[in-house]
């Protein structure tokens, strides 16, 4: 009886098969779509999926995530244009303006948390994480690595919090509206990666030297 139980719960609930994702692709270019579904297969293509069913699942999440961030920002900067050709001023304006900035927000906030929830249904988490490198053209760990290598001498708690702030940076990365913005994000958090390590004594520009030194010496380039 227990099984039965379990088994119509599982079945009511989906939780017996994620089930098939539709690609969001109504009323768009289909070029634009085509470069979307692309991009969102070389990042799959790094998973190591073995079933293709599986595989096009995870395609068409990710191109879905592209195509709802080009959505919400669409939306905004048509209320602000709107805003803007309208002929308001002052606080009215302002106000506006930020109605519109304030909806973005919610509307990336319930995104953000949406989409690993949604990869959940076929990656583990470790897949769920190449996911969002793939989408945010690995700096966390390009980033990541090269501060280690241009200070060999950081302490495991000063490791672990640059690399904290890196992934969280990431987050606010995935939610940006370009690849500039996307850097951006990541820009903000390694000032504060300096700021941090200047703070514990770290000499920045002659431990840079230093590294581009090594680096020449080995036959590297940066």
């Amino acid at each position: 009886m227990k099984k039965v139980i379990i088994s119509c719960l599982l079945f009511c609930f989906g939780w017996i098969s994620a089930g098939a994702v539709d690609l969001n692709k109504e009323n768009r270019d289909p070029k634009y779509v085509e470069s979307i579904v692309n991009r969102s297969q070389k990042i799959v293509d790094q998973l190591g999926i073995t079933d293709k069913k599986v595989a096009q699942e995870v395609c068409y999440t990710i191109a879905n995530r592209y195509f709802e961030l080009n959505d919400i920002y669409e939306v905004r900067d048509a209320k602000v244009q709107k805003v803007k050709d309208s002929g308001l001023t002052g606080n009215t304006k302002a106000e506006t303006l930020k109605a519109a900035e304030d909806e973005k927000d919610g509307a990336l906030y319930r995104s953000h948390f949406a989409f690993p929830a949604n990869l959940s249904l076929f990656l583990n988490e470790k897949q769920i994480e190449a996911v969002k490198d793939g989408m945010t053209y690995g700096v966390v760990k390009v980033t990541y690595e090269a501060t280690l290598d241009m200070i060999p001498t950081l302490k495991e708690d000063e490791k672990a919090q640059i690399y904290a702030w890196l992934v969280e940076a990431r987050e606010f990365a995935l939610d940006a509206e370009n690849s500039n913005k996307k850097h951006a994000a990541f820009g903000k958090y390694k000032g504060r990666i300096n700021n941090y390590l200047a703070k514990r004594g770290y000499d920045l520009t002659k431990e840079r030297e230093a590294w581009y030194k090594r680096v020449k010496a080995r036959g590297g380039s940066l």
